[in-house]
């Protein structure tokens, strides 16, 4: 409250109009300031974004790596189920070869992520890379379904090692501000070469369903040369993990009974396990062998060829913005979105028995598995932080990714001859109303967990 100061009348009649003409002035300019600057706004949608930052080396190598593993892999995954069935067993069993992998990969995982932290990410990732070059190799070469399946399970050993330890330098190196585009691109590496391979796979079928192991096999054998010589500079933290003390003191480690404390990493969990049944699962074994179905022996390998070739495309669609989208939106919506997709897309192929369908069907699953991939695994990274090794979390999120893997085939597989297709695929989407669920009840941000060795 102002007090009028002592004299004639004249004073304080000068002396209010002093002090109030400025109050007045000072409410015009707070009227003046709530207005929208038109021009502040326009500088602001028109400044260029701030720099980003640039990619490590270390992830452009595995980025090389991981477009020369999917082109392999992309040869043989049309044609392994039916390479199964040609040895006289059902679709059950042919879908057992897609399992089994994954089984191996689901109970090795724990022990790659204690030697991920223990000898370092390079020698695991070229160690696993040549473990599933040997075990493609031995697939060209057997000549019954059991010689067959224990090849195929050698390999999922070997994989284990080489994802978690790429997931694990992804984690560690990647900046914060790119996370999601460095996943998009990582994603996309094997996007190229999963778009190349089905495609040359198809090219080279006339030639026998064994020639597409031995070249996968020489791939992999080109991809672990190219990381060995590549990484030199983690090889010097090879040299550190040597000694574990002074490990421990420059390295934060993240276990999975930490990274658990967070509702991102939780979720991400059941999604993994959802997105292995869909994506991978019943992707890489039902469609082949419902394509085998509906086409016959002559046209139903060409015809997967095709669907796993449209779905990488619809992949590559979503991966040229979903990597930078969630980096500027967040995880939870492009999950939400893209396993939305992904569910409606596989559910709905059983009931499609035309080219037109599967392709449909196929370019709108690609797109929402592209859109789900990149996000997902930027928030378990999220979880683990910039600079921490997160083997033994990133390692509990692979299981349950493999596990959703295993599953899946066997109960499509079982369900489709048993009953039918439709049921088949109809289950496989109920089945991921589970990451659905689970992402709903997670905050949109996502902060790096505490560890004890803080």
């Amino acid at each position: 409250m102002i007090k009028p100061s002592t004299g004639n009348f004249a004073g304080k009649d000068i002396e209010w109009h002093v002090v109030l003409r400025p109050l007045v002035l000072d409410r015009k300019a707070d009227r003046r300031r709530q207005r929208p600057d038109v021009a502040a706004m326009i500088m602001a949608f028109t400044q260029k974004a701030p720099a980003r930052p640039p990619i490590p080396a270390e992830i452009r190598v595995l980025l090389v790596a991981a477009f020369i593993i999917a082109l392999g892999f992309g040869l043989i995954a049309p044609i392994l189920p039916q390479y199964a069935v040609s040895f006289d067993v059902g679709a059950a069993a042919a879908t057992v070869i897609v399992s089994i992998f994954a089984f191996t990969r689901l109970i090795f995982a724990p022990v790659a992520g204690v030697l991920v932290g223990k000898l370092g990410e390079p020698r695991i990732y070229v160690t696993g890379v040549l473990l599933v070059a040997v075990s493609t190799l031995l697939c060209a070469a057997v000549q019954d379904y059991t010689q067959l399946l224990l090849a195929r399970g050698l390999g999922g050993f070997g994989s284990t090692m080489f994802t978690i330890s790429a997931m694990a330098l992804i984690a560690r190196l990647s900046p914060k501000e790119s996370r999601g585009r460095i996943s998009g691109l990582y994603a996309g590496s094997f996007l190229l070469g999963n778009v190349a391979g089905p495609v040359l796979g198809t090219v080279l079928a006339p030639l026998g369903m064994r020639l597409p192991f031995v070249i996968y096999g020489i791939a992999l054998v080109i991809a672990a040369m190219v990381v060995y010589m590549a990484l030199g500079r983690r090889r010097d933290l090879d040299e550190r993990a040597k000694n574990p003390a002074s490990a421990a003191t420059a390295i934060e480690v993240v276990t999975m009974r930490q990274a658990m404390g967070s509702p991102t990493y939780r979720a991400a969990l059941f999604s993994g396990f959802s997105y292995g049944w869909l994506a991978f699962g019943v992707r890489n074994s039902m469609i082949p062998l419902f394509a085998l179905a509906v086409f016959g022996q002559a046209q139903g390998q060409s015809v997967a060829g095709i669907s796993l070739a449209i779905f990488a495309v619809g992949n590559g669609c979503a991966l040229l913005f979903s990597g930078k989208l969630t980096d500027r939106i967040g995880r939870k919506i492009p999950v939400l979105i893209g396993m939305s997709v992904l569910i409606v897309s596989i559910g709905t192929m059983g009931f499609f028995t035309s080219l037109a369908g599967f392709v449909i069907c196929s370019v709108i699953a690609g797109f929402g598995a592209g859109t789900l991939g990149p996000a997902q695994q930027a928030s378990v990274a999220d979880v683990i932080g910039s600079g921490r090794n997160g083997g033994k979390a990133l390692a509990g999120f692979q299981m349950c990714q493999d596990l959703g893997s295993i599953i899946g085939p066997l109960i499509a597989g079982a369900m489709a001859d048993f009953w039918s297709y439709q049921l088949a695929f109809s289950v496989s989407a109920v089945v991921g109303l589970v990451g659905v669920i689970a992402w709903l009840l997670v905050p949109q941000t996502t902060k790096p967990v505490p560890t004890d060795n803080r």
